[in-house]
């Protein structure tokens, strides 16, 4: 119910209903009153609250502006930036926000607080002094009649009749002031429904301006938003995979911590404990040596862990003898002693244990015999880039692509191991491995076909992309701009020597196609590369820092994938020349397992026309009688060129090379074991000499000569015959010829290979093996 209308008439009247009336609008005046006062400091309060939010809020942007994130490597993807970036551009977000914020604190005072106070102070005030004149004027309006009326009427009528006209004038200032406060006071009522409220909406226009202000601010972050998102994602799944490989590996560590050492600059490395002789006897001090064969230093740096700081200078010495001290001359275990050659007398270390002392000494040239703890933990290639090798590599893209190209987490989805093993024996199987037009059947499902054929490149003595490149494409992936990566990987993978590259070229287009059904696969090129990148481009060594690559192989991937029609079919912008093409490819030969045409060449029996026979016979003849004159010195040439055949046994019947069963280890391009002499490119299949000849068919080594204890043989003379056919390759037979008068059809056992040459050879020689 609300308050009762004053009416003017009232005011005349000044009736007990119309003061209980006027008290009521006066109470809620004073009521309004109060709770603008309480309003007030209220906001008041509000805008200090928002002005210390907003200092907060500031310093909170300001220390997330300052931070910078430090990935672990030398380089970051994409989605690393874009994380590392996120911080500042939250930092800019809340500094934009609090800048309105701001302005809405500075306009609060404006158009709340002051106008709140003008209406208290102007109407309510106004008001109140209204009331204090309708008082007075009330109390002396009654004094003034109550003295009237106690005039005696005896008085003279003059002074009763100017009494009567003072009483009349009182009373009409008295109904005066009494329609004017009544006036006031329902002004001040209806005047506070706007008045008072205004402000009020005034203020919170002002928030929904900041809060649409940050509206807006949200719809411009959207875009960024969602990229932060999806790099969060990304970077997590990569996480989830480098956690397990570096798991894998601290467990692997954990086994056999020797087999996994870090290749280090230094021949040895390590704690030490040095003896140092003080005023008040000896002592002995904690030092992390290192020590360099080459330049026989030795630095010494004093160091203990437990209080994590250097314990004085480090001190460098050149080795000139190292002695094991026995156990009897000095009560610590371990030890031995080093002279130097720029230090006088002899300094006295203690090893963490007998082995860790064994090592030290081995390092140092020193007295105890030499053991080799390095072990080779490459195992041998069962898998090559040859004819084999890419037909099961097509059998399965095609199996793949034919069968399974829809089929949901392909690639990523493994097989069960001991059918990927069974399906990979069935097609390294010689026998069916050259039916090249047999696909795989039915019943092998597509995560064994996909697992086969990754199984396969990780079986390769390298990956496919070249340990020696490995490093090379990284620092590709982390270019700045995708246009930079893209030329450099271009670049790098024509460097490739021409089967990888073709093997490569084969696989990238069917990931093309694979990416390209992502929709029903959800296999993106971004999920290929995750499953392809430690596959393609596995380090040398497995260290933590090459875990932490990994993330960089799967871009070099995707960047194959998604230019894959680029880089395979066009040329390099800045192609290599022909003598660096030649150099790289020929180094890159002779850091991998000789491939299928590359290993040891097997001797053949071919059966040759009458004919052929005799023209074969007359040109080993007369290459035998032009040698017979000076074979020490043919002798010495071909030893020369073949460093590796046993030529000095002047008796030597026959040579019998066999066909080993697995590949040599893959020695490294700086092992002293690697070949320094061109290779021979063998055939994987026997190889007729003469083209008329097709019905030459391989023989077992001890059937390559008919040894008969009753049939003496005089003399068996192998050779090699060499004939240039062209510019860059020589044409070349070798066989075993027995002069034998008893046995005229002695068997003559031949075969041909092609030696790549640098330059064009001399047109034709003769080399005997042994006369």
């Amino acid at each position: 119910m609300g308050l009762p209308a004053l009416e003017f008439s009232d005011c005349c009247l000044d009736s007990p209903h119309f003061r209980e009336t006027l008290k009521s609008h006066e109470a809620e005046l004073d009521k309004t009153n109060k709770f603008i006062k309480e309003l007030i400091k209220d906001g008041k309060s509000l805008i200090s609250a928002l002005k210390n939010l907003s200092s907060a809020k500031r310093k909170f942007a300001d220390s997330l502006n300052e931070f910078k994130f430090q990935c672990i490597g030398d380089a970051e993807t994409d989605d690393e930036m874009c994380i590392a970036r996120s911080l500042q551009e939250f930092a800019t977000v809340l500094r934009n926000l609090e800048d309105e914020r701001i302005r809405m604190i500075e306009n609060a005072s404006e158009v709340l607080i002051t106008p709140l106070e003008k209406f208290r102070k102007e109407q309510i005030g106004a008001a109140k002094e209204a009331k204090k004149k309708y008082d007075k004027e009330t109390e002396k309006y009654c004094g003034i009649l109550e003295k009237h009326l106690n005039l005696s009427s005896k008085k003279k009528e003059s002074q009763l009749q100017e009494a009567d006209s003072q009483v009349d004038l009182v009373r009409q200032h008295f109904y005066e002031v009494s329609l004017e406060y009544v006036f006031k006071v329902q002004e001040v009522q209806e005047r506070k429904m706007f008045e008072f409220v205004e402000p009020l909406l005034a203020f919170l226009q002002g928030l929904f301006t900041f809060y649409h202000h940050g509206y807006e601010l949200a719809k411009d972050f959207g875009d960024f938003k969602t990229q932060l998102t999806i790099s969060i994602q990304n970077t997590r799944n990569r996480f989830e995979g480098t956690r397990s490989e570096v798991e894998s590996l601290m467990k692997k560590m954990k086994e056999n911590p020797l087999e996994h050492k870090t290749i280090s600059p230094y021949t040895m490395e390590g704690y030490l404990y040095v003896q140092e002789k003080r005023h008040f006897g000896t002592s002995w001090v904690k030092h992390y040596c290192t020590y360099q064969r080459d330049s026989k230093q030795i630095t010494m740096v004093p160091f203990d862990q437990k209080s994590g700081g250097k314990g004085g200078e480090d001190e460098s010495v050149t080795l000139k003898s190292c002695t094991r001290r026995k156990t009897d001359s000095i009560e610590k275990r371990f030890c031995f002693d080093v002279e130097a050659v720029d230090r006088p007398g002899v300094i006295t270390m203690q090893a963490l244990s007998e082995e860790d002392r064994r090592l030290w000494m081995e390092a140092m040239d020193g007295r105890e015999p030499v053991y080799n703890s390095n072990k080779d933990s490459q195992s041998e290639g069962t898998a090559q880039l040859d004819s084999i090798g890419f037909s099961i590599i097509r059998k399965c893209i095609h199996a793949v692509e034919t069968r399974g190209i829809n089929e949901q987490g392909l690639y990523r989805i493994v097989g069960v191991n001991s059918r990927v093993q069974k399906l990979l024996s069935v097609l390294m199987d010689p026998k069916t491995a050259s039916e090249t037009e047999t696909d795989i059947c039915a019943e092998w499902e597509i995560k064994t076909i996909t697992s086969a054929l990754k199984t396969y490149l990780r079986m390769l003595p390298g990956p496919l992309m070249m340990y020696q490149f490995q490093r090379s494409f990284i620092k590709a992936a982390k270019l700045e701009n995708q246009e930079s990566r893209v030329s450099e990987i271009h670049s790098l993978v024509h460097r490739l020597p021409e089967k990888n590259r073709q093997m490569l070229q084969l696989l990238m287009n069917h990931l093309a196609n694979v990416a390209n059904n992502h929709k029903q696969n959800l296999m993106t090129v971004a999920n290929l590369g995750v499953v392809f990148g430690p596959t393609l481009l596995r380090p040398q060594e497995e260290t933590v820092a090459a875990i932490m690559d990994i993330k960089f192989q799967n871009i070099v991937i995707e960047i194959l994938i998604e230019n894959h029609e680029k880089i395979f079919n066009t040329v390099p912008d800045m192609p290599l020349t022909n003598a660096q093409l030649h150099l790289s490819r020929k180094k890159s030969s002779d850091s991998k397992p000789p491939s299928c045409s590359e290993r040891p060449l097997t001797l053949f029996h071919t059966v040759q026309s009458t004919e052929k026979q005799e023209q074969r016979n007359s040109i080993i003849n007369s290459s035998l009688e032009s040698v017979s004159s000076n074979p020490n010195s043919i002798l010495n040439s071909s030893s020369s060129l073949q460093p590796n055949m046993n030529s000095s046994d002047p008796d030597l019947a026959v040579v019998k090379p066999t066909r080993p069963n697995s590949l040599p280890p893959n020695p490294s391009p700086t092992s002293p074991l690697s070949p320094s002499w061109p290779m021979f490119s063998a055939p994987s299949s026997p190889m007729p000499t003469s083209s008329t000849s097709s019905d030459s068919s391989p023989v077992r080594p001890e059937e390559a000569v008919h040894e008969d204890s009753s049939t003496p043989f005089r003399k068996a003379k192998a050779l090699y015959a060499c004939k240039a056919e062209h510019d860059s390759e020589l044409s070349f037979t070798a066989g075993t010829v027995f002069d034998n008068a008893e046995c005229p059809s002695a068997s003559t056992a031949i075969f041909t290979a092609t030696l790549k040459l640098r330059a064009p050879p001399p047109l034709t020689w003769a080399l005997p093996l042994a006369a």
